[in-house]
């Protein structure tokens, strides 16, 4: 598969492995119980992910006389991943909007939050300004992931997709 095709995580399951191995190198079998999810069908994801260059293998291990390879995601992996086909975009903000109402269901409601949606007009400066603060924050949280259930942690959910649109006059 080619590397400049997004459509490797247009699937909901891709997104939550990226999201697991970032904390932590995890085999197939390792994120299938981590995510409830069968060895085979996980495994088919991680193969794909590997492939696709999103998964690096960290190590591998000695598991019952055989050899099992642990990956990890490094969010700088997904830069190089661009779309020059219609509609991959879309499958991916499919995607990633199915994960978010997953997430939501699971949401502690007694806990803060923060969510926003909007469709604003504003400063190049200010925009320019906001893209910079969203990267790093998005960079401190990646950096920052723990393999899960570390004591001392709790699990957050994070999305954020800011982008420009068409100056098209909408009236």
């Amino acid at each position: 598969m080619p590397h400049d095709h997004l459509r490797v995580l247009a699937h909901p399951l891709r997104l939550r492995i990226l999201s697991l191995l970032t904390g932590t190198a995890m085999s197939a079998a390792e994120a299938a119980r981590e995510l409830g999810e069968t060895q085979a069908n996980t495994s088919y994801h991680i193969r794909r992910l590997h492939d696709a260059g999103l998964l690096q293998v960290a190590e591998e291990i000695q598991i019952r006389g055989g050899r099992a390879k642990r990956y990890r995601h490094h969010p700088d992996s997904g830069r190089r991943l661009t779309s020059r086909k219609p509609g991959e975009e879309q499958l991916l903000t499919k995607a990633i909007a199915t994960e978010l109402l997953r997430r939501a269901a699971e949401r502690a409601r007694d806990r803060p939050a923060s969510l926003t949606d909007a469709e604003l007009w504003v400063a190049p400066e200010l925009w320019a300004r906001t893209l910079k603060q969203a990267t790093t924050l998005s960079e401190e949280l990646h950096a920052a992931a723990q393999p899960p259930r570390t004591p001392g942690t709790i699990r957050v959910s994070a999305s954020v997709a800011l982008f420009e649109l068409t100056a098209e006059d909408r009236r």
